[in-house]
């Protein structure tokens, strides 16, 4: 189905701002590609419920736009509706839950490094292995997002989704199986979750971050227009244990292999970069193509992206 028009009475009785033909590829970080049909920023978690119900019920398909660190969105744009969970009421982040100390609860569109930061200051632990990692909560949720010193799936207690009838479905932690970036949540936006943190030493946990930190900025190039890994760690078929995506791009000679204005960082063979403002998205898929044909014919190991590309397919 098309996507509907601003003055369609599907969201006209709803608390929500409506942007037709919003320039989403500016929003990531790669600051590349092309517009929303439409988007929309509900105020309400009633009208965000709605909105996933006409949606499913009139076959309309929606996408949620997180902090855009993770995404790549193709120059022809996308259709259907896109989900901006930036209103104040979807970043509250509540502490003492139950009168427990240690339980938090952060609404899907909450800033992960600033949560991350006041737990630390709060002397909670249980989130500081996310530490330079740009995400909403529930963008790292959705893809169980970490990397060396941890995931997030260390310490979540429970995800509550909207099912197809806009409905909040709660998964709790035995329900959930979060593996190395993936869940097994369903395809459902993601409303909130519920965080198990322990009471430690905020100097210790803050050092603990800080190191984190400076580990991340020696190794990334985390100035760069990037969204982070390109790919995921593979499976070597040979030993069935993973391995470094970093190192075999590194291996296939492809650490400078430019297209356009995108490029494999020089720093980190991972890390697919725009230099300049002038790029395309295009370009940065050709490039991801490239990578994987020639690190196959390399290594013999597949590439799969972790950026997550939209397009009209």
């Amino acid at each position: 189905m098309s996507t509907p028009s601003a003055n369609n009475p599907l969201f006209a009785d709803l608390d929500v701002e409506i942007f037709p033909d919003h320039p989403i590829g500016q929003e990531t970080w790669y600051a590349v590609g092309g517009h929303a049909d439409m988007m929309l920023r509900p105020r309400t978690t009633e009208a965000l419920s709605k909105i996933v119900r006409r949606c499913n019920e009139s076959e309309v398909p929606l996408r949620i736009l997180g902090s855009g660190a993770n995404l790549l969105v193709a120059d022809e744009g996308v259709g259907g509706i896109v989900l901006k969970l930036d209103h104040p009421h979807f970043r509250e982040v509540s502490y003492n839950l139950e009168g427990a100390p240690e339980l938090i609860r952060a609404m899907a569109g909450a800033d992960m490094q600033k949560t991350m930061h006041e737990t630390v200051k709060r002397g909670l632990g249980g989130l500081e292995q996310m530490a330079g990692i740009p995400a909403s909560v529930g963008g790292a949720i959705r893809m169980n997002a970490g990397g060396a010193f941890g995931e997030i799936a260390d310490s979540v207690h429970a995800v509550a989704c909207l099912d197809r009838r806009g409905e909040t479905v709660v998964y709790p932690r035995e329900a959930l199986k979060m593996d190395y970036r993936t869940t097994n949540l369903p395809d459902a936006p993601i409303l909130w979750a519920t965080f198990e943190l322990k009471d430690r030493d905020p100097l210790n946990l803050r050092e603990r971050m800080r190191e984190i930190f400076l580990y991340k900025r020696k190794s990334q190039p985390m100035a760069d227009k990037s969204a982070g890994c390109a790919f995921r760690n593979p499976t070597d078929p040979a030993t069935g244990e993973r391995v470094s995506a970093g190192m075999l791009i590194d291996r296939a000679n492809l650490k400078g292999r430019s297209i356009g204005e995108a490029e494999v960082s020089e720093r980190h063979g991972n890390f697919l970069v725009m230099r300049t403002g002038a790029g395309k998205a295009t370009d940065l898929i050709r490039l991801i193509d490239v990578i994987k044909e020639e690190v196959s014919a390399d290594s013999g190991i597949e590439l799969q992206t972790e950026v997550v590309i939209w397009d009209r397919g």
